[in-house]
């Protein structure tokens, strides 16, 4: 898709807007660098501080101009593609979310990568699951992983056994899922039972680590193989599941959905104090909890794989960052050696340790500090095998939307099947009736 040309008057606004005065797109010897901070997180900032000085150290002459964008993260997104419309805003290397990257290869924000990926030895110690979240549908590499992540279930070890459940605690259905939150709320009524992202501040975590983790442990499992299933049978069966364990006060109350805060500090806070039996989330949530100042987690905390609807398998999801360059720099050798030292053994490592998140090569994540400082990371690692990814095409984000305005939907009280029906009919809007079929 050709890029679309903005008029001098919106491109002076988005320069306003986004903080790019002047500019590095004139300076041959500089490149811009754009990533997200916000609130507590600042992982990424501290790796690129780092990189920055990595790169002008091996490079006399070079240098970097970091651009942090201090935003929540979907507005570090829409900022992001802001600048990308214009060479003369546009970063030299950004830290791209995996489920954008279809998107902004159909707007020709991305430069793709083989040919340099192919005389870059390290990429061969990149897991390959991983290597997933920068390849486009068109075949092409476009952003190479900073990180990644899977999700199951942790679940609280002492309220389990006072409740009359196993420490090692593993189910084996989605009826067993919902017996253990029964079992705790009729011995703890003000526990939580199971915690699961289901409000509207919540956003994309909504689909992919509520809706797709049980939607892929369906006989239908999943959302595209081809073309948009739509009217389908596991979304609708995963409708039924919200709906029975809203229905009986199994998760977080209504008023929590509905608290924008609530994802932010007070679901942390709640398990940290024992107030939660079961959280569906994902591998970094133990960063969270350290970076709250929660270091012994491990000696209440386990995990255990979320199991397919009626047992016998598991299920994982899987997302992660990547690095990118644009598609309309000048300065792309200086940019893609940027983004080898980012992404070397060492920084990985690093990055991983401090973030929670898991490593994105194999050489990081068989490092012993790593299981050192989390003594659950093999289990989570051991999920990548068979972990799906979602379907990260251009119309994903309009259909995630409508998938967590259904959620909405069903926590409210409306009928899951209604929803799901209601679903079908956006879905084929937003991708056209040639492009779904039903499943």
């Amino acid at each position: 898709m050709p890029r679309r040309r903005l008029p001098l008057v919106l491109i002076a606004a988005v320069l306003a807007a986004t903080g790019c005065g002047g500019g590095t797109a004139d300076d041959p010897d500089t490149i811009s660098v754009a990533y997200h901070r916000y609130g507590n997180s600042t992982q990424v900032d501290a790796l690129m501080q780092r990189v920055k000085q990595q790169y002008e150290q091996a490079n006399p002459g070079k240098h970097v101009s970091l651009d942090p964008v201090v935003a929540p993260e979907g507005e570090y997104l829409s900022k992001l593609q802001l600048r990308m419309r214009s060479a003369k805003t546009a970063p030299d290397v950004l830290y791209e979310d995996s489920f954008t990257v279809n998107s902004d290869v159909a707007a020709g924000y991305l430069a793709p990568l083989d040919e340099r990926l192919a005389d870059w030895a390290d990429w061969d110690h990149f897991i390959d699951t991983t290597k997933q979240a920068g390849r486009a549908t068109d075949g092409r590499t476009y952003g190479i992983p900073l990180d990644t992540d899977t999700r199951g279930i942790w679940f609280n070890r002492d309220l389990f056994t006072r409740a009359g459940l196993p420490a090692d605690w593993a189910p084996d259905g989605w009826d067993d899922v919902l017996a253990a939150a029964r079992q705790v709320k009729q011995r703890f009524p003000d526990v939580i039972g199971l915690d699961l992202p289901l409000g509207k501040a919540e956003g994309e975590a909504v689909t992919m680590q509520t809706v797709l983790m049980l939607l892929h442990g369906t006989e239908t499992g999943s959302l595209h193989d081809g073309r948009w299933i739509a009217p389908n049978a596991g979304f609708t069966e995963a409708m039924r599941f919200l709906s029975t364990a809203v229905g009986e006060g199994l998760t977080q109350s209504r008023a929590q959905i509905a608290d924008a805060q609530y994802d932010k500090k007070l679901r942390d806070d709640l398990t940290r104090q024992g107030k939660v039996a079961m959280r569906l989330d994902g591998s970094f949530a133990s960063g969270q909890w350290e970076s709250a100042g929660w270091r012994d987690w491990a000696e209440t905390m386990s995990a255990a794989p979320m199991p397919t609807r009626d047992g016998g398998g598991t299920v994982s999801t899987s997302g992660g960052w990547t690095l990118a360059m644009s598609a309309s720099g000048g300065k792309q050798d200086d940019a893609f050696e940027f983004l080898t030292i980012a992404l070397s053994r060492d920084n990985i490592t690093e990055y991983a340790l401090s973030s929670g998140n898991l490593p994105s090569r194999e050489d990081s994540a068989a490092d012993p500090r790593l299981t050192a400082a989390n003594p659950l990371a093999g289990f989570w690692l051991g999920l990548l095998e068979g972990t799906h990814y979602r379907p990260t095409l251009p119309e994903y984000p309009k259909i995630s939307e409508e998938i967590q305005q259904s959620v909405l939907d069903v926590a409210g009280g409306a009928d899951p099947e209604q929803v799901s029906q209601r679903w079908t009919e956006q879905v084929r809007r937003i991708a056209g009736p040639d492009e779904t079929r039903g499943g």
